[in-house]
Formats: C-alpha cells, sequence, structure tokens
C-alpha cells in the first residue's frame, strides 16, 4: 500500500473518530462509508460477525458495540429514524478482521485499530506485515486446491512434492528448494514461503493458480506433463520479476510467518485487556 494512501485513509479515520466522557468510538454509519460497503444490511452482516467474535473472546459486546437510532434529513424538511451502532477502537478492529480484506480501507483499518499507537512508521510496518499473511494465506489455499485437483489424476503426496520443487527451481533461476532453505537458514522441518518476502510468495502463488486453471482447463494427466506445465509457468513469472529487476533468489529472508501471526494475535488481546465501556447516551 502507498504513503500516500496510507496518509489519505489515516486522515479519513482520524476526522470520524468522536470523543464523549474521555472515551473514543466510531459510528458504524461512517465505518459502513469508510470501508466502502454500498449496503447498510451487507455491512449489518458484518458487524454481527465480529459480535460474534467478540462473545467468543470472552468479552461483553455492549460494552464495545451500542446500538443507537438517529434522525436523519432526507430533504424538503422531512426527516426518519435510522439506526446506528456506537463502535469502541476493539470493536472496529473485529469489524475490519471480518471484513473484506481486498477493500484497501479495511487492509488498512486491520492494523489502525490494532495498534495502540498512531505512529505512522508502524501503521506502515503493520500493514507491511498483514500484506505478507494474507499472501502466505492465499498461497497455502492455491497449493491445496491445485494438491486436490493432481490427486484426482493420480498425483499422491509425494508426486506433488517433486511438482512443485521444479516449480520452485524455476522460480529462483536453477537453485533448488533445498538449497534456498540453506541459503535462507530455514530450518529444514519448515516450509521455506514462511521466510519468503511478499513479492516472492505473490510470484508462487500467481505460478501455481496458472497450473490448477491450466491443469483443469487442457485435462492434463501425468506427473511428468503436469511438472512442465508447472515449471513453464514459474519460469514465465520469473521473467516479469526480471524485467523489473527482481532476482527472487537474491532477495533476503523475512520474519518467520508464525511469528508475525502470533505477534498479530498479541496485539488484538492487548486491545481488550482494559474493556472499553461506550458512553450511553447518543451522541
Amino acid at each position: 500500500m502507498k504513503k500516500e494512501t496510507i496518509d489519505r485513509l489515516s486522515k479519513n479515520f482520524e476526522e470520524t473518530v468522536h470523543i464523549e466522557q474521555d472515551v473514543e468510538y466510531w459510528m458504524a454509519r461512517d465505518l459502513q462509508r469508510l470501508f466502502e460497503y454500498s449496503s447498510w444490511d451487507n455491512f449489518l452482516h458484518v458487524i454481527e460477525k465480529a459480535k460474534t467474535a467478540c462473545s467468543n473472546s470472552k468479552v461483553l459486546i455492549n460494552s464495545h458495540f451500542h446500538e443507537v437510532m438517529k434522525m436523519v434529513d432526507l430533504g424538503s424538511g422531512t426527516k426518519r429514524e435510522i439506526q446506528d451502532i456506537m463502535l469502541s477502537r476493539y470493536a472496529c478492529y473485529l469489524i475490519a478482521q471480518n471484513g473484506d480484506s481486498r477493500k484497501e480501507p479495511i487492509a488498512f483499518a486491520q492494523s489502525y485499530f490494532a495498534l495502540q499507537t498512531r505512529k505512522q512508521e508502524l501503521l506502515e510496518e503493520h500493514i507491511a506485515m498483514l500484506e505478507r499473511l494474507e499472501a502466505r494465506h492465499k498461497l497455502t489455499q492455491t497449493e491445496k486446491e491445485l494438491s486436490s485437483v493432481l490427486y484426482q489424476r493420480g498425483i499422491d503426496d509425494q508426486g506433488f512434492a517433486r511438482i512443485r520443487s521444479k516449480g520452485d527451481q524455476a522460480l529462483f533461476g536453477g537453485t533448488t528448494t533445498i538449497e534456498m532453505k540453506r541459503k535462507l537458514r530455514v530450518p529444514e522441518s519448515r516450509s521455506l514461503a514462511d521466510f519468503l518476502p511478499t513479492i516472492t510468495i505473490k510470484a508462487k502463488d500467481f505460478a501455481g493458480e496458472i497450473t490448477h486453471f491450466n491443469v483443469k482447463k487442457e485435462n492434463l494427466q501425468g506427473e511428468h506433463r503436469i511438472s512442465e506445465e508447472h515449471i513453464k509457468n514459474n519460469q514465465g513469472v520469473r521473467r516479469v520479476l526480471l524485467e523489473s529487476n527482481i532476482y527472487p533468489e537474491e532477495l533476503p529472508a523475512e520474519a518467520d510467518i508464525k511469528k508475525l501471526e502470533k505477534q498479530i494475535k498479541k496485539e488484538g488481546e492487548r486491545l481488550i485487556e482494559c474493556p472499553t465501556i461506550l458512553p450511553t447516551k447518543s451522541p
């Protein structure tokens, strides 16, 4: 996410916060607009999932989600009462976690509300961390789907591992998966992808998606033919990277994905150490 985008989204969220009785809160209708949900009903569905997550954390829902009614101007002097919800920082965090992370404002909010501090450099670092986690989870899903398709074609786990390894070798310019793990000091028992930078994870995912698509489209059979397809796709992705002077085998290792997941979980837990009690009156 570009710094200009982060600056703009940060300004938007800062401008919508309310302070009452020394308690900060956001209104759901404002959040609906910021999160780019055109339908209130669709946004309510996300809020309900956030409430469930709140309850599952053994936290009182009413301390973080407080329903209110307010009057809105419909034009020509006509007014109507509509539902709105006062939301704590923790409630906003849960809504962001249960929203569509493909929307830039939600991807931003997942970091914005998770952090106790609003320092810009920490926001940028945290957003980059979440983007890497999202890429890793997407790669896992792509590989599961590809493995399932190959299993239907008689290729077992060992065969899939060989195909994936050959794809890695093509992506890393002849360097094997084992050699990359040694180079990046990745433990033998761990997946190489857990230590790769975001750009390389996305490259592996894109090549895997193409292989998955073509195996089904062309009804490819046999480990040899599918290996050729996967090698070709990784070579194609590598060429794209090289055009931008990106050599995936030369990029340094990044922090262990599992440690990042634990770190983000702890940051979410810190938001409920001192449960917020929202003001009882409507703003």
